[in-house]
């Protein structure tokens, strides 16, 4: 099936709570894309949205369902969170557990730890695949789908645009793993160089990518959050809704290249304009 407007998320951590901005400024103008493509940060927030959760709901998530809880912690183990025990908080979200049971298509990466390839999820359970999709390395233990053991989808692709390629008539993209600055004092131990190389191998392979796409979006500021700082979600939203509408006029051109305009859903407008409607804990 054809579909006319596919969305790339790529991985980024607390960052990729900027693709919820993102999703919900182009809801709000009339573009509702059908298919979405995501690794990691951005599988959860592609399978929230195929799932149909309003905006807020999506928020909701990573204002009470934050994966990052000590009360995750594996010891001893292969991560310092265990995997296991965040499934739970999914099933909340995702009562069905399954791809079929998702509104629109949703295409999810994970990296298979013994045959060292990357996998693409599309059917059967959902949440063990958006688990294995965010699992990384030393934080996340790896998540066992089936008989294979899986981590993080951007170890190998952390923007998986290929899924849509030929499925839609136009691809967008949003990119929210900037490459960060730092001097030689911050990359004082193992864990830091480490970081530090897997920081540069997934920004670079995305960035060969961006080509494919029709337009991606990359929002500014986003360098100045950490992968785990989920206390400014406030912020990181912000910045994610505002890239989308300040590429808006671009972004309808391209929609309106292949296919009419669509009347704007109604939603409710930017959940922050009241931020204490909101408990930021």
């Amino acid at each position: 099936m054809q579909h006319h407007i596919g969305i790339v998320l790529s991985g980024g951590g607390s960052r990729g709570i900027a693709h919820i901005g993102v999703l919900q400024a182009l809801v709000e103008n009339g573009i509702v894309p059908e298919a979405v493509s995501g690794t990691s940060a951005g599988a959860i927030v592609g399978a929230l949205y195929a799932a149909g959760h309003p905006f807020e709901k999506m928020l909701d998530f990573f204002l009470k369902k934050s994966p990052f809880r000590m009360s995750k912690v594996a010891f001893p183990g292969r991560g310092v969170l265990n995997t296991e025990k965040i499934v739970p908080d999914f099933l909340e979200y995702f009562p069905a557990d399954s791809f079929e049971a998702l509104g629109k298509r949703l295409f999810v990466t994970a990296t298979d730890l013994v045959a060292a390839r990357r996998e693409i999820f599309a059917s059967g359970p959902l949440i063990r695949a958006v688990l294995a999709s965010c699992s990384v390395p030393m934080v996340f233990t790896p998540t066992q789908v089936g008989d294979r053991l899986f981590a993080d989808g951007g170890i190998i692709d952390n923007f998986p645009v290929e899924p849509l390629l030929g499925l839609c008539d136009v691809v967008l993209g949003v990119h929210v793993s900037p490459l960060t600055s730092l001097d030689e004092s911050q990359l004082q131990s193992s864990l830091s160089v480490s970081q530090r190389a897997y920081e540069i191998a997934m920004y670079y392979g995305s960035k060969q990518k961006f080509h494919q796409c029709d337009l991606v979006l990359c929002p500014k500021g986003l360098e100045r959050f950490g992968l785990n700082d989920v206390k400014r979600r406030a912020e990181i939203y912000e910045l994610g809704y505002r890239a989308a509408l300040e590429q808006m006029p671009e972004i309808n051109r391209l929609v309106e290249r292949v296919e009419p305009r669509r009347p704007a859903p109604k939603v409710r407008s930017h959940p922050f304009m009241k931020l204490k409607d909101w408990k930021l804990t």
